[in-house]
Order: structure tokens, then C-alpha cells, then sequence
């Protein structure tokens, strides 16, 4: 670790996780009490359905999955993956997964970001922050890309390090002993990339991000709804 505790490396990976959290937390929590009238996802579909359906599809589907394998992959203790797997092994499933699911998103996304710069009824009725938000997006997802590269070349010489410092790294950020200097020896597109998925937390509650705080999940296990003819209505 550097000796120097106010580094611009410490500051960026010590402290400025916590600050988006913090901003992460809070703003959603104040959004959501004072205005909920603007908690929602704002779609444009009523506006134009041209490739909607699809580039909406790919898009989410790629980055749910994307936060599920990271959120999986990056947060289980090293001792629990070892039991299922090598930690090359848990490389090139990242490798793997992030290919697949990385492109999707970026497919979709490709288009839905066209559809908001390029459409004439949705970029002059759409808000500054949703143009700022969907491109914020795309960069991280495109520098998430660009770590693949560098991860395949890491695993063809069968060094896993990156996969475990960046695990190490955000566990310590989860856990409230930050280590930045587990970082010091990754390459600067995952620090990027890491920069960059750090700032997606720091303006979530000021876009229409938050509908994701809304998303229906209890729909999955709500009862029948029983629906009865008019024509059986009692007069």
C-alpha cells in the first residue's frame, strides 16, 4: 500500500466507494419520500415501439445477468469457491459469461441509445439525465468489455490474479476494511471499469434508475386473480 494513506489510489478505491453508497442509499431513500410521482421508468414505448421490445429485452436480460454473475462472483468468500472450482476455473466461467451477456447488453443497449439520440419524438421529450444515464451505462458495460481481452490473455499464462484481487478488493469494501492496494497491480481498464460502475451508484438516485427499487418481483408468487364474465353479473 502506498505510504501516502490521501493517494489518489487510496482516495478512488478507499474512499470513493463509500461515498457513492452513501449517495446510493440516502438519495434513493429521500427520492422515494419526496417524489415518488418521478419513481418510475419513463418508457418509450407509448412514443415509438420501433425495435423496442427486442433492444429492451436484450439490454435488461444481459445487465441483470451481468450484476448477478458480478455480484456472485465477486462477493462469495475465496474458501466457497474453491470448493466448486479452481480460481482459473472461476476465471474463464467469468470470461465466459461476461462475453455472452456483455455483448447482449451491448446490442441492446446499442439500439436503445440510437432510438433516445436519434429519434426525434423521444430525444426532444426525454430528460438530460436519461440521454446522461444510458450513456454512463454503455461506457462501463463497453469498458467491461474491453477487460475480456485482457482477462483471456491473463488466463492463457494461468494467472488468475485479477479475479481474486478485484474479489478481495470489493469484500473488503463490503466488509469495512477497505484495501485499496489490493487493486495496485490491476491493470487500468478494470480500474476503469471499476471507476466507472462505481459512479452508475452515485447517480442512480438522481435518474430514473430508481425504478429498478420498484421492480414487480412479488408478481412471481401472487395468487390468482379471479375474474368474473359480465355477462354472469347479477341485475
Amino acid at each position: 500500500m502506498h505510504d501516502n494513506v490521501f493517494s489518489l489510489h487510496n482516495i478512488l478505491f478507499g474512499v470513493y466507494p463509500y461515498v457513492c453508497l452513501s449517495v446510493f442509499i440516502i438519495g434513493s431513500w429521500l427520492r422515494f419520500d419526496r417524489e415518488q410521482y418521478g419513481w418510475k421508468s419513463d418508457s418509450t414505448q407509448l412514443l415509438s415501439k420501433a425495435n423496442m421490445r427486442l433492444a429492451s429485452n436484450l439490454f435488461h436480460v444481459g445487465v441483470l445477468a451481468i450484476f448477478g454473475g458480478h455480484f456472485v462472483g465477486l462477493l462469495t468468500p475465496h474458501a466457497v469457491f474453491q470448493m466448486l472450482m479452481s480460481d482459473m476455473g472461476h476465471q474463464w466461467v467469468a470470461i465466459t459469461a461476461g462475453t455472452i451477456f456483455g455483448l447482449t447488453a451491448l446490442v441492446g443497449g446499442i439500439i436503445l441509445w440510437l432510438r433516445r439520440f436519434t429519434n426525434a419524438r423521444i430525444s426532444i421529450t426525454g430528460r438530460g439525465s436519461d440521454k446522461f444515464v444510458l450513456t454512463w451505462v454503455m461506457i462501463t458495460l463497453i469498458l467491461g468489455l474491453f477487460t475480456i481481452p485482457v482477462s483471456i490473455g491473463h488466463a492463457g499464462h494461468g494467472d488468475p490474479r485479477v479475479v481474486t484481487a478485484m474479489a478481495e478488493w470489493i469484500q473488503s469494501i463490503v466488509y469495512l476494511y477497505p484495501q485499496p492496494a489490493y487493486l495496485e497491480g490491476v491493470d487500468t481498464i478494470f480500474k476503469l471499469h471499476v471507476l466507472a460502475g462505481m459512479t452508475v451508484f452515485l447517480i442512480f438516485p438522481f435518474t430514473r434508475l430508481v425504478h429498478i427499487w420498484s421492480a414487480p418481483i412479488g408478481y412471481l408468487a401472487r395468487s390468482y386473480q379471479i375474474v368474473r364474465s359480465k355477462r354472469y353479473r347479477q341485475t
